[in-house]
This record gives C-alpha cells, structure tokens and sequence, in this order.
C-alpha cells in the first residue's frame, strides 16, 4: 500500500515537472501541493475500496482541502511570474544539471514531504482495525475549525488585494487581527484534525509524526518566516507584529 502511494507520487511530481519546465517556472510545484494528497487519498480509496467510516472521512475531508488548496493557488500562481523564492534556487545552482537539480531539489523533495504527512492518510486505508471513536469526532470538529481558518483568511486576503484603496497596506482585521498567518495556522490545525481521525491504537502513535512535521515546516521553514522577512522592515507591519500573535490565535504578542 505504502508503496504504492510512492509510485503514484513519484508520477504525479514527474508530470508537474514536465508542466513546469513547458510553463518555465518551477513555482507551479506549490500548485501541486494540495492536488498530491488527494492523490493520495483517492489511490488508498482504490487500491483497497476501504469503506470503514475512518477511511470515507478521510477521504472526504483530505479531497475537500485539497482540491480547494489547489484550486486556490492554480488561479493565483498559475500565470503569474516565477515565484521570487524560486527565481533565487535557479541563481544558486547556476548552469549545471539545471534540471536534475531542480527536479531533485524541487519536486522530489516536494513529494517525499508530502508522503510523510500523508502518513495518516496511507495509514487510514491500509489499516485493518478501524474505529471511530471520540477522539475520530474530537479531529473532525479539529479539522473544520482549521479549514475555517484556512479558507477564511485566504479569502479575507484575497477580497483585500482586490481593493486598489489597499494597496501597500496590510490586512489586520478578521482572522488576521488574532494571528498573523491564519492560513498557515489553519492548514497546520487541520492535519492535527486528519491524525486524530485516522489513529485507531496506542500503536498508532507514530502517525504523530505528520501533523509536526507540517506545523514545524509552515512555523519556521517554508511559511511564516519566508513572510515575516519580506515584511520585517516595515513600521506598519512591526506595529502589528506587536499587538499581533504570529500563528497560534490569542496568545498574544510573545506567543508562536
């Protein structure tokens, strides 16, 4: 099972690969990031017809935030230029195995993180002592509250941009006014809400290891910090920074 999830992630970031060398911007492969995991999902769903209600609720809450996920950055991404953080991989590698670099570097990467937080996802369908008990109820509620978050600050900010009178100005209000990253938060909640719903037994321990590795990747890797350093010169964001929670809501100023 495991191993087949690898394969059809392996083909599905070979074929983003190929999409983003016709397109000329590597930055497509965070398009990809939501449609992966309902890739996998749907090929645990195939592979094994699981119909325990575990694995249905998996399946329905990972395809409804992955689709929306790639939905919402394929519109903004998809004929924009090359993402600046990409722009300054292709100055650091130079001329050489351009492409084996950014494949490795890139997509490969992109797929082997993807496969570790998707664990509770495999895990789900290849598991043969489901349950559904008070915890599994406790991660739905969990993963609807982070969606919320997602999409509503997703949202938020997208209707502010729309705005030319919000141009140069920072969004404070709504969900940003309690964190600074409510999207990133959002999304990190929600994997903490899918391991709840797929872990069955004590032995189901290690499943743990997706909803850190993502909140761990989004708090001081790949999300917050690329942000914070874009916006740290400025008054108005260091204003808000103050009064602000970086990513878990209400905790204040000092807080993560």
């Amino acid at each position: 099972m495991y191993w087949t999830v690898a394969l059809a992630l392996l083909v599905y970031f070979i074929l983003w690969f190929i999409i983003s060398k016709i397109k000329g911007k590597y930055s497509l492969v965070d398009v990809a990031w939501g449609g992966g995991f309902v890739v996998v999902a749907w090929t645990g769903f195939l592979t094994t017809f699981s119909m325990t209600a575990q694995s249905i609720t998996i399946l329905v809450l990972v395809t409804i935030w992955g689709v929306r996920l790639f939905w919402h950055l394929a519109r903004r991404n998809w004929n924009k230029p090359e993402d600046y953080r990409y722009v300054n991989m292709r100055k650091r590698w130079g001329t050489t195995l351009v492409n084996l670099k950014a494949f490795l570097n890139v997509f490969v990467l992109q797929g082997v993180l993807l496969f570790i937080i998707a664990l509770p996802i495999t895990h789900s369908f290849a598991n043969e002592t489901a349950t559904f008990a008070w915890w599994q109820i406790l991660g739905i509620v969990i993963w609807i509250i982070g969606f919320i978050f997602e999409v509503g600050g997703d949202l938020q900010l997208e209707n502010f941009k729309k705005n030319p009178a919000n141009k140069g100005k920072l969004l404070t209000t709504g969900f940003w006014s309690v964190t600074r990253h409510p999207n990133y938060f959002g999304e990190a909640l929600s994997w903490w809400g899918v391991f709840l719903v797929a872990y069955t037994q004590l032995t189901d321990f290690w499943l743990i290891t997706s909803p850190i590795v993502i909140t761990l990747l989004l708090l001081f890797v790949s999300g917050v910090p690329l942000l914070e350093k874009k916006y740290q010169d400025r008054a108005d964001f260091r204003a808000y920074a103050n009064k602000t929670s970086k990513f878990f809501p209400f905790i204040g100023k000092k807080g993560l």
